[in-house]
């Protein structure tokens, strides 16, 4: 008993630690990430089909409106922030009444990994 105890509670300290987010943006749990090796660039024409299907994943969790779905990427950006570049892919949807939230900004890492998805750009 004394073992099973002991167990849980090391099982507990390994997977019970938060994960912080750097980088200014809102980040998602489930990371979404890719198979691709670390240091392996995508174009920014994969980092727009692996957006569209972040969005489709998003619509399926009920964090973003339908409306969304089968949307066309409206700019794909390689940005440098202090953290090393990302691609920022933007969508822009006419369906939202929200002006605020009418363009959707996705992060990945340059190698393809989801980052963040917010209405700021930020």
């Amino acid at each position: 008993m004394k073992n099973l105890i002991t167990a849980i509670f090391l099982s507990s300290l390994m997977f019970g630690t938060p994960v912080i987010a750097g980088s200014g943006h809102d980040h998602d749990e489930d990371g979404g990430h890719s198979h691709s090796h670390a240091h392996e660039s995508i174009s920014g024409d994969e980092a727009a089909v692996k957006a569209s299907k972040k969005i489709e994943q998003l619509i399926k969790k009920g964090k973003l409106d339908a409306s969304w779905a089968g949307l066309k990427a409206a700019s794909v950006e390689k940005k440098s922030y202090a953290k090393g570049p990302e691609w920022l892919i933007i969508f822009k949807n006419d369906k939202v009444t929200d002006m605020k939230k009418r363009t959707l900004y996705l992060f990945f890492s340059m190698d393809g990994h989801y980052i963040a998805a917010n209405y700021t750009g930020i």
